[in-house]
C-alpha cells in the first residue's frame, strides 16, 4: 500500500509516541493471575496503532475495507481467543518447573504489542527510514534493559575468597546438617508425600523452639484432597513502627527429587538467619517464614503457601517493607559454559556458574539494589542482578511472586537452578551436589543485607 504523504514532524511525533508506549510496556508490564488483565496490552496497542492511521491518513481510515480494520481484527481476535484458552490449555513444563497457564497466554501479551509496534512503524515510515526504524527497536530494548533491569550498584567479588572463619565454618557445618536432615534423612516433600512434608515441618519447627523462638503455624488447606499444610513463622520484633521484612524459603519439593538444592538449601539458610539473628534488637521487625506448597502441582496458583501468607497479610492491611525469598542457593560451578539464561541476558552476564543471582521485578528494583549493593560491599562470593519484566522466564518462579501479586516488594536470591544444576528436579538433586562452602558465604552475605534492612 502506498502511504500518503505526511509532514516529516507529524512522522517523527508518533514515532515518539510509538517509543514512549514501548518504554512504558517494558516498565510497567507485570504477571497477574487475572484472566481479565492478561491482554491489557495488546488492546492499548492496537488503539494506539489506529490512532496513529488515523493521524496520517485521515478520514480514509474510516473506510470499511481500509486494511488497519483487519490487522486489528487479528490482533483482537487473539485477545478474544486468549481467556478461553487459559481454561483449557494443558499444564506445560519450561526449564524443569511447571508454567502456570497464565503465563502462557500471558506471554501473547508480549509478543503481539511487539508486532503491532513494529507495523506501526512500516506505516508511518517508507524505504531506508523504515528499515532504520524498525531496526531502532531492538538497539533501543537493549538499552531499556541496560538502563531498567541489568544496571546494579557496586562490584561483583573477583579473585580468590579468604578462607571461612570460624564463624562461618560453624555456619557451614549447620547448613550441610539441615541439608542432609531434609534432603536425605526426610527425603521427597511433595504433594503425594504428605507425611515427608509434615516431618519438614516438624523439624523446622523443633529447630526454630531450640534457638528460643515461639512458633506460629498458619495452617490451610491445598489440593483434590485438600491436605493440611502449614507456614511456620518467627518473628524477631522492631523498636520502632517501620514496616516488616520478611525473609522466607520453601520447604517442599518437587515430585521424585530429595530437593537438597531446590529447597533445603534456601531452608537451611533461613534457619541460620533466624539462628544469627535471634538475640539481636533490630529497628524493624524481620519475620523469618517457611512456606509449603510452593512445588506443582501448586506454583502459579492461590494454593502456595507464599499466596495465602501475602493475601493474609494484604487482607490484614500489614506494612511489609519487602520480601526476600531464598531459593536454590547451593549450586556452583567454575566451568565454561556451566551458566544459561533466557535470552538475551546471556550477552550481558558471564558464563560460569559462580555466583549467586539476585532478581526482582521492576517495581522491586529499589529494593533489589540496595540488597546487591551491601552484599556486594561485604561478601565474598560474586553476585550479579536483575530487576526485570516479570514475563522473563525465571524471574518469578518462586515466592516472591506471590508478594508482588499482593502489592509488595520483593526479591529472590538464588544459583539460578535450571540454568545451571543440570540435577534440577531430578533423584540426584543430594547434598553431595552442593558447595556447602559457597553456600556458607552466601548466607554470611545475606545476614549483612538483612542487617542494613532493618537497621533503618
Amino acid at each position: 500500500m502506498t502511504k500518503p504523504a505526511a509532514p516529516l514532524a507529524l512522522r517523527l511525533g508518533i514515532t515518539a509516541c510509538w517509543f514512549a508506549g514501548i518504554t512504558a510496556f517494558l516498565r510497567f508490564w507485570e504477571v497477574t493471575l487475572e484472566t481479565e488483565a492478561f491482554l491489557l496490552w495488546t488492546t492499548i496497542f492496537t488503539a494506539l496503532y489506529l490512532g496513529s492511521r488515523a493521524a496520517l491518513e485521515g478520514r480514509a481510515l474510516f473506510s470499511s475495507r481500509h486494511p488497519a480494520w483487519m490487522q486489528c481484527g487479528i490482533w483482537l481476535g487473539i485477545v478474544a481467543l486468549a481467556v478461553p484458552a487459559y481454561f483449557w490449555l494443558p499444564d506445560v513444563r519450561l526449564y524443569g518447573r511447571q508454567v502456570p497457564r497464565i503465563l502462557l497466554t500471558g506471554g501473547l501479551d508480549v509478543l503481539v504489542p511487539i508486532w503491532i509496534a513494529v507495523r506501526a512503524l512500516a506505516v508511518i515510515w517508507n524505504g531506508p527510514a523504515r528499515w532504520a526504524a524498525i531496526g531502532s527497536v531492538p538497539i533501543y530494548s537493549l538499552a531499556l534493559m541496560w538502563a531498567f533491569v541489568i544496571r546494579m550498584p557496586g562490584t561483583p567479588f573477583s579473585g580468590s575468597p579468604p578462607p571461612l572463619d570460624s564463624a562461618q565454618l560453624a555456619l557451614k557445618r549447620n547448613l550441610e546438617r539441615h541439608v542432609s536432615m531434609l534432603a536425605d534423612s526426610i527425603g521427597e516433600r511433595s504433594a503425594r508425600t504428605p507425611a515427608s512434608t509434615r516431618a519438614a515441618a516438624l523439624y523446622i519447627t523443633a529447630t526454630l523452639s531450640e534457638l528460643g523462638y515461639r512458633v506460629d503455624t498458619m495452617a490451610y488447606t491445598a489440593g483434590r484432597n485438600r491436605t493440611l499444610h502449614y507456614n511456620l513463622e518467627v518473628r524477631v520484633p522492631g523498636s520502632g513502627e517501620l514496616p516488616d521484612l520478611v525473609v522466607g524459603a520453601h520447604y517442599d519439593t518437587a515430585e521424585d527429587t530429595p530437593g537438597a538444592d531446590d529447597n533445603a538449601s534456601g531452608t537451611a539458610a533461613v534457619l541460620e538467619l533466624a539462628r544469627i539473628f535471634r538475640a539481636t534488637s533490630p529497628a524493624r521487625t524481620v519475620r523469618f517464614v517457611f512456606f509449603s506448597t510452593e512445588e506443582p502441582p501448586f506454583f502459579g496458583t492461590r494454593q502456595m503457601g507464599s499466596w495465602h501468607y501475602a493475601a493474609r497479610a494484604a487482607a490484614r492491611k500489614e506494612r511489609l517493607y519487602g520480601m526476600i525469598s531464598v531459593e536454590t542457593i547451593g549450586y556452583y560451578s567454575d566451568e565454561p559454559g556451566s551458566q544459561s539464561y533466557p535470552p538475551p541476558f546471556d550477552l550481558f552476564y558471564p558464563d560460569r556458574g559462580n555466583f549467586v543471582a539476585f532478581v526482582s521485578n521492576l517495581d522491586s528494583g529499589d529494593l533489589l539494589r540496595r540488597a546487591i549493593r551491601v552484599f556486594r560491599e561485604r561478601s565474598t562470593i560474586p553476585a550479579h542482578g536483575a530487576a526485570s519484566p516479570a514475563f522473563v522466564p525465571g524471574i518469578s518462579w518462586s515466592d516472591h511472586q506471590s508478594f508482588w501479586l499482593h502489592g509488595y516488594r520483593a526479591i529472590m536470591i538464588s544459583d539460578t537452578a535450571p540454568f545451571r544444576n543440570p540435577y534440577y528436579h531430578s533423584p540426584e538433586d543430594r547434598p553431595a551436589r552442593l558447595d556447602f562452602d559457597r553456600m556458607a558465604r552466601v548466607v554470611y552475605g545475606l545476614a549483612e543485607v538483612i542487617e542494613d534492612l532493618i537497621s533503618q
